[in-house]
């Protein structure tokens, strides 16, 4: 195509203002969404109407529908856990360090990886007394051991 017939064509490209805060929707929420538009064999126009998804700009123009589709192959492909994952901001590097910010916890994670933290404190703590315990043990084993080889030299 020659650089003149450039001139006739337009294009737009869509970015939202600087500032713009997106809309985040819950795990819980999304797998709703896809359950009851399955259920009652709804389209996607339907089930975004019906439940409110996307902003007011775009409602019309397909990028709720764009989002929808995409929770439903993540879901298909993921399951549940699949729309629980953190994907806006850069991808990771190859060698697994980030490019940009990292994943944002969800704060079930995060109560759980509290949980698990006091947990595994609780069994390091266990874990130290039975060793202390054991150490004492056999000191004292090598010390009636010792008394017993003295005994029969004497």
């Amino acid at each position: 195509m020659h650089p003149d017939c450039w001139t006739n064509k337009e294009v737009h490209i869509f970015m939202a203002k600087k500032g713009t805060k997106f809309k985040r929707y819950s795990p819980k929420f999304k797998l709703s969404v896809i359950m009851d538009m399955r259920e009652n064999h709804l389209g996607y126009r339907e089930t975004i109407k019906k439940h409110k998804i996307g902003s007011k700009n775009n409602r019309g123009n397909g990028g709720g529908i764009d989002m929808l589709k995409r929770w439903e192959k993540i879901y298909d492909e993921e399951g549940y856990e699949g729309l629980a994952k953190e994907r806006r901001g850069l991808a990771k590097k190859m060698d697994g360090a980030w490019k940009g910010k990292p994943p944002k916890e969800q704060p079930e994670i995060k109560d759980d990886l509290v949980a698990e933290n006091e947990r595994l404190k609780k069994r390091l703590e266990y874990l130290e007394a039975e060793n202390e315990y054991l150490k004492k043990l056999q000191a004292l084993i090598q010390q009636k051991e010792a008394q017993k080889t003295e005994r029969k030299k004497k």
